[in-house]
Parts: C-alpha cells; structure tokens; sequence
C-alpha cells in the first residue's frame, strides 16, 4: 500500500510541477500592422510560440507609429518590424544604406530604446517599379534605367502608376525621377490607391508601377520587377523585435525565432501573400499550415 501511494505521490509531485512549469510562460503580446503580410507574421508567431508553451495574444490592424509606440510604453511585447521603417520613419534617419548596414544601424537605435531585434528574416518588403511581363520582354526593360530610357526616348506618353502617399512626400516620387534623370510630365503620372496600382498593369491601363517586392499580386499578375540598377530604394529587411526586458527574462524566445525568420524570403511571402489576398485564406489558417509544412508545431 506504500508503495502505491508513494507512486501515486510521486506521478502527483511530477504532474503539478509540469502544470507549474507551463503556468512560467508569460503571455506574449504580438503586434501586427494593417496588411496581409503583418497578419500571417503575427500569427506565425503566435502559433509558434503558443506550441512552446507561451501564452499570447495578437494585437491587429496597428498603423505603424501605433504600434510602435505601444511597444515603446510596454503595451506590446513582440512585433515584426522593417529596418527601412524604423529607420527613416521612427529614427528620422536620411542615408540610404545597404542591407547589412541598415541592420546594424536600427540595432544600435533600437537598443537605446530598449527594443532588440532578433535574427532577421530573408526577405525585404520595399519598394519596386514594376510593367507586366509583355511590356518587359518588348521593350527590353529590366532595370529603372531602362524605364528612364524608354519614357524619355519617346514622344508617347507613358503612364506610370504611383500611389497617392509616395508621390507627394519629399523622399518619394521627385527624388526618384531625378535620380534616374527620367522626365515624366504631370499628365505621365497616376496617382492611385496602392492596390489599384497592380490592376491598372494587369490590365494595362499603365505602362508602369510603383509596387511592393513581396506582394502575393506580383506573380498572379505575371508582373516584372525592375532592378533598382541605381540603388534609391531603401532595404526594408522584416524582423522580429522585442522588448529588452521580455528577452531577457524569456532568453530562450531569440534562439525560438530564428528557425522560423530564416525559412522567409522574399518568393516564400509573396505565395503566403497571394494565399490572403488572392485565394481569401484567413492569415491564420497560411500560418498554420506553413508551421506544419515546415515541423515548427
């Protein structure tokens, strides 16, 4: 009979110390930004953590200074953040500078407000200059160069699709022609909805468009991205980013989120992307099937 009560006391002592274990997790609280691509993130995260015995909670639909600052005052714990984003929009820097240097800058801006940023993913969302895929293989264009060539060679107008933010803030459309010398007139350009953008080339209401690199459109649209041969666009590389203190008393999450930032470049999120936008799956749905895909749950 002792012997049985000292199993039963021992399977009780091992039972209660899992369930304390568990109950150790602290609750993580993601934050993701209006689009797609933000949502699939923070639920990846969310699933994943979740699987490791973390409890969490996701925070949607954030512009991007929201989210931010709730994560500056303690208000979220965890988000996936773009070094071009954090560094012109939240540090009001100027330069442009290459990926890996962009990196370390936000890094080293970061840290001084107690956000660290965690391995980065694979893929940058930034800006492109797009035509469809005809346009690319009639008239030879490959590069933002070759646009330049194409719209000042001519006495046709060109149509090139904007949207209405790029087009009027001062690190956007005028900088842009003028480092590429390309002389657009006022009539040569559309100022559009950002989604509108990408109709407009599929049904070739425009010659060309300004897009971003990692949108499920891209490919569905048979859409050609050009070189940005003279390096104006900044590199917006996604990572994750988490407050010192829930690091520190959370080590473990760093080494957790590394596996599943380096599965993510730029051809991975795109299909995720056109999996939301395109096919109408819920982000939570492409995140748990991507986990699954790849053994992180």
């Amino acid at each position: 009979m002792n012997r049985w009560l000292s199993i039963i006391f021992t399977l009780g002592f091992a039972l209660v110390s899992t369930l304390a274990t568990a109950q150790e997790k602290p609750l993580i609280r993601i934050g993701t930004k209006v689009f797609s691509e933000q949502r699939i993130l923070g639920q990846m995260t969310a699933q994943y953590l979740q699987s490791k015995g973390y409890r969490t909670d996701v925070v949607a639909g954030l512009g991007s200074t929201v989210a931010r600052s709730a994560q500056e005052n303690g208000e979220l714990d965890l988000n996936w953040e773009y070094t071009g984003t954090s560094l012109f929009a939240y540090n009001h820097q100027t330069e442009v500078l290459s990926p890996e240097a962009s990196l370390e800058r936000v890094r080293e801006l970061d840290a001084a407000k107690d956000l660290i940023w965690l391995e980065p993913s694979r893929f940058s969302n930034t800006y492109a200059l797009a035509v469809p895929r005809e346009v690319a293989e009639r008239d030879g264009v490959k590069t933002i160069s070759d646009l330049a060539r194409v719209v000042n060679a001519s006495d046709e107008p060109h149509l090139i699709a904007f949207d209405i933010e790029f087009a009027n803030r001062p690190d956007g459309l005028a900088p842009l022609v003028e480092r590429y010398d390309m002389h657009l007139t006022r009539n040569e350009v559309r100022q559009m909805d950002p989604g509108l953008v990408y109709t407009a080339l599929r049904n070739a209401q425009v010659y060309a468009g300004l897009v971003y690199t990692t949108d499920g459109r891209l490919d569905e649209f048979d859409l050609v991205l050009l070189e940005d041969d003279k390096g104006y666009f900044p590199d917006y590389t996604a990572a994750p980013v988490i407050r010192r203190d829930v690091l520190e008393a959370n080590p473990e999450i760093a080494e957790l989120m590394a596996p599943l930032a380096r599965l993510l470049d730029d051809e991975t999120m795109r299909a995720l992307n056109a999996r939301v936008d395109i096919g109408h799956e819920s982000p939570a749905d492409v995140a748990h099937d991507f986990l699954r895909k790849h053994n992180l749950i």
